[in-house]
């Protein structure tokens, strides 16, 4: 059970040894549920304007379950494979500035330690302080290389795994964004605007539960205003949606 920083009462047991070191090592590694949160958000709000859209042009809730379909399968593979390419890009320019640093430091150690100083002098370090703090980094080369690469590059050193991201994103879109289809299923002879209330009403809970889950992930001070958020966010595109269809309803 995780312990909540911000509560004062909470203050001896985050500060014990095994806390520190739980929460050091946890901070290197890459939490996937805001990938989760960001695919189930973009999925319940396409999915769901395409029914809104639908709903105010007068469809039918078999057209309307085609489109829902076709955009959450598409949207899903391609919101997925853009995390996978930024996740594997990621560990690519790492890869390169790696290389880069381990070059600087054979062939220019001097100018490197230089920049360790100028580095640890900006954080406050001066006299023999600064000169240990230098001596201790530049004595191991892959801890000065990996200073590098946070301190003057500023890159990640523990990047997402390109295959969880996708993986992540793809599900999470996936059945968040079915769950404003499922009133159509019931009634596919039938007009969108029929059961437009009750795909709202899901969509709706649905909205509050991720942002609610966001608000918890994200430590936020109330996640019930997160909540709310993500359901306004939805429901102005959903709004928006229905007031074109309703423009071109013509057209249909």
């Amino acid at each position: 059970m995780k312990v909540d920083p911000g509560d004062p009462s909470n203050l001896e047991k985050i500060h014990t040894r095994e806390a520190i070191d739980e929460r050091i090592a946890s901070d290197t590694q890459h939490s996937y549920v805001g990938d989760g949160v960001l695919g189930a958000v973009d999925g319940t709000v396409t999915t769901f304007a395409i029914i809104a859209g639908a709903a105010g042009a007068g469809l039918s809730s078999g057209i309307a379950v085609v489109l829902g379909v076709a955009n959450v399968l598409a949207d899903a593979v391609s919101m997925a494979a853009s995390n996978f390419l930024k996740a594997r890009s990621d560990h690519e320019t790492l890869s390169r500035f790696r290389k880069i640093e381990s070059m600087h430091i054979d062939m220019v150690p001097e100018a490197e330690r230089e920049e360790i100083e100028a580095i640890f002098r900006n954080k406050g370090f001066e006299g023999v302080a600064l000169e240990e703090a230098v001596r201790i980094i530049t004595s191991d080369r892959e801890r000065w290389i990996n200073t590098m690469l946070t301190e003057e590059w500023g890159l990640q050193l523990h990047p997402p795994s390109p295959r969880k991201a996708a993986l992540t994103t793809f599900v999470a879109f996936l059945l968040a964004g079915s769950v404003p289809l499922l009133p159509l299923f019931a009634n596919l002879k039938g007009s969108a605007t029929d059961v437009f209330l009750q795909s709202s009403l899901l969509t709706a809970i649905c909205f509050l539960g991720i942002g609610f889950v966001r608000g918890k992930v994200t430590k936020e001070e109330n996640p019930h205003r997160s909540a709310l958020e993500t359901l306004l966010i939805g429901g102005v595109a959903a709004v928006l949606a229905y007031v074109v269809g309703r423009l071109l309803e013509g057209l249909a």
